[in-house]
């Protein structure tokens, strides 16, 4: 515990989940976060992104989950009702020590970051899950469609990717955001599987 790094980040709690390799698209608008993505995209340098467990992404700051992850800006667009659209990458996990609101009403976190999971290989039991996997991202397609054969074997890669396609909770993808055993957290998708079934 005592190797890993703390550092100081701005915190942008939201109503999902972000998972290390996922994307998100934001839309910004409110002049705290309009300043922390000026100072972010100036200085190259990441915020967190939370689930909110109360309160709402906009207005009065929002209670956020203890654990989230690091989001780095990736793109910048105009959104069709003009405001700034940015795209950001998720990479590290990191565990809230504590936060505070600065007067802009922006949170800031002081946070541990989580090393990168290893990769270990997906046990024969879950290669269901690395071929449903397939046949979503042939569907939808996006970022990870023609991921590397090698990912299709990486156990953290599938759950990751797995936690943010399925219809989950955001409960639930809290959960598997915060398992630290990529085999538990393939166990854990497995057992939700039944649910999104067609009978």
């Amino acid at each position: 515990m005592s190797s890993r790094q703390t550092t100081d980040i701005p915190l942008f709690p939201l109503n999902s989940v972000l998972f290390p390799g996922g994307e998100v698209g934001l839309r910004i608008f409110e002049p705290r976060y309009l300043d922390m993505v000026r100072d972010c995209a100036r200085t190259n340098s990441p915020f967190g992104i939370c689930l909110i467990l109360s309160g709402t992404e906009a207005g009065e700051p929002a209670t956020p989950a203890a654990i989230g992850t690091l989001a780095h800006i990736v793109d910048f667009s105009t959104t069709p009702d003009g405001l700034l659209g940015i795209r950001a990458q998720g990479s590290r996990r990191f565990r809230l020590a504590h936060s505070r609101v600065r007067d802009s009403g922006l949170a800031h976190g002081e946070v541990e970051l989580w090393p990168d999971e290893a990769h270990v290989e997906v046990p024969v039991e879950f290669h269901l899950l690395a071929t449903i996997l397939e046949r979503l991202l042939e569907k939808i397609g996006g970022t990870h469609a023609n991921a590397p054969r090698a990912n299709f074997n990486d156990a953290s890669w599938i759950g990751f990717r797995l936690a943010e396609l399925l219809p989950l909770e955001n409960r639930e993808q809290q959960m598997l955001l915060q398992t630290v055993d990529p085999i538990e957290r393939l166990a854990q998708l497995m057992h939700a599987l039944p649910r999104f079934q067609s009978g």
